[in-house]
């Protein structure tokens, strides 16, 4: 196998990241061109894909932007950005749009309209969605072949990013490295634009939905290099994973509660009418804290699709029914096992309405990004459309400084599905990665108090020193983890995401967003 030089130019625009953000964002540039950095072979890999609910979108009959904006606010417990709300669930029809155009085969109706689904927090149908809960992967699948088909776009596989390469205060592209290889000199990729849009952050939890690779790679990336991070306490617990013990944990999508099932204990009490007007439709956090709730008093929780579904699971939700029967489990005449797990980032690199960061250079869209658009706590299925929109916006920013023109491939990198598959067990394996996961759980999870983050803090920063093999994939991660706990320990109040034991009520003062750079968050590490 032939390798890379030790400096490639990118020829054009850089897209570190092929999930739907950075495949939008490069099909929004052409014809300009863009060269996409991709760990694994397209569709692997990415979180987009693994998305189950759909994409957001006002386009029902009565439904309209400003109710779809005022869902998101309120779902984001009052630090919604509301110009960035209405800006974006304005933008969403057109997205789907363009999605429909490169080809996803979202459900119709019999007179060709979007058959709509209903998600938590939403008060319309307007998830657009394909074959009840498979709209991420259809939706990748998709992009990937109008891409394969666009030839000003330029796709790199088998190369992860490691840091960012500043120039005088700019940032002029990535230094990257064979995935697989911790002993290969890095190679530096050089860009006149550079567009992270590598994901968030759940692998740092024990228990994720995530992909294996989505371990805070991104945003540590951007912090190291001196790059503003905004609400990075917000992490998003998925309250209904399916508890099987894998991991990551496969979901069961919130399109379940919302077609009407319903959880309940193992002792077959319903718990959420109880605790919230909605129920099973109330916001994620509130459900997620029910289960651990229910969970750390010994009970079990269930799913129970039964009554509304029964054997239509089978065939409307083909994925979970899936999962379900590859761990035992008879999702037709049996309930569900399911507990909280860590699922989306609300926080991450702070961008203006454009996708800019605060490093010339940079742009940021995905969830590696943080517009201001979730709060603290984001609405159902606004991931996937925040993707499109900002992919958009900042391919519509970048275009005019590129000149129109195809790319060659570059030479040498040839995808090795084995020694790939071996470094992600490899990497996962290591002792210090299962301990920073378990700490991220335990510590820094779905409740929290100032004794347990300042222990996190603590423990984050010998693992820094101690851990072996410290290499700087592994230095994003413990970056990304010092960020979300320090800025938990900052966060003196219970609100969206963040829920805080010692401080269970939401304080307005707290009523704004949070910044960070990683300088800030070392000096609270050093005082925990």
């Amino acid at each position: 196998m032939t390798t890379f030089d030790n400096t490639l130019d990118a020829d054009g625009a850089l897209i570190v990241g092929a999930g739907l953000a950075g495949l939008f964002c490069a099909l929004k540039l052409a014809p300009c061109p863009v060269t996409v950095l991709s760990p694994k072979p397209l569709g692997f890999g990415a979180s987009s894909a693994w998305a189950q609910g759909g994409v957001a979108a006002a386009v029902g009959e009565g439904d309209t932007s400003h109710a779809h904006a005022i869902d998101t606010e309120m779902a984001g417990a009052g630090i919604v950005d509301h110009g960035i709300a209405e800006a974006v669930t304005a933008e969403a029809a057109a997205r789907i749009e363009d999605l429909a155009r490169w080809g996803t085969p979202f459900d119709r109706d019999d007179f060709g309209h979007y058959a709509l689904g209903r998600e938590a927090a939403h008060s319309a149908n307007r998830i657009v969605k394909v074959e009840g809960d498979r709209a991420g992967w259809a939706i990748m699948q998709a992009i990937i072949a109008e891409v394969r088909r666009t030839p000003s776009i330029r796709v790199v596989e088998g190369i992860t990013a490691l840091s960012l390469a500043r120039d005088n205060g700019r940032i002029v592209g990535v230094f990257g490295r064979r995935l697989g290889d911790r002993y290969s000199e890095p190679v530096f990729i050089r860009a006149r634009a550079t567009v992270l849009a590598a994901g968030g952050l759940g692998g740092l939890y024990a228990v994720t939905t995530n992909p294996p690779g989505v371990r805070g790679h991104a945003m540590g990336m951007a912090a190291r290099a001196g790059a503003l991070i905004g609400d990075a306490e917000f992490v998003q617990f998925h309250p209904t994973a399916i508890a099987t013990g894998a991991d990551p944990a496969p979901l069961a999508t919130e399109a379940l509660r919302g077609e009407g099932a319903i959880l309940v204990n193992d002792m077959g009490e319903r718990f959420m009418p109880a605790l919230h007007p909605d129920a099973e439709l109330a916001p994620r956090d509130v459900v997620a804290r029910a289960n651990f709730r229910q969970i750390q008093a010994g009970r079990k929780v269930f799913l129970d699709t039964r009554q509304v579904l029964g054997e239509a699971i089978l065939t409307r939700f083909p994925t979970v029914a899936k999962y379900c029967l590859e761990a035992g489990i008879d999702p037709v005449t049996g309930m569900i096992p399911v507990a909280p797990a860590a699922h989306f980032h609300m926080g991450g690199v702070k961008v203006d309405e454009r996708g800019r960061s605060s490093l010339p250079g940079l742009w940021v869209c995905g969830e590696a990004s943080c517009t201001g658009l979730h709060g603290a706590n984001r609405l159902a299925s606004n991931s996937l459309l925040e993707a499109t929109v900002y992919g958009a916006r900042i391919a519509q920013d970048i275009g005019g400084l590129e000149p129109v023109g195809n790319l060659a491939p570059f030479k040498g990198i040839a995808w090795n599905e084995a020694e790939g598959e071996k470094a992600e067990q490899v990497l996962r394996d290591l002792p210090a990665v299962q301990k920073l996961r378990r700490i991220m759980t335990d510590l820094v999870g779905v409740e929290r108090d100032a004794e347990g983050l300042k222990q996190a803090l603590q423990d984050i920063a010998w693992l820094e020193t101690r851990a072996e093999h410290v290499t700087s994939a592994y230095l994003n991660m413990t970056t990304s983890a010092t960020l979300v706990a320090a800025a938990a320990l900052k966060r003196t109040e219970s609100r969206g995401g963040h829920f805080r034991k010692d401080f269970p009520d939401t304080d307005e003062s707290w009523e704004h967003h949070t910044t960070m750079t990683l300088d800030e968050a070392l000096v609270i590490r050093a005082g925990a």
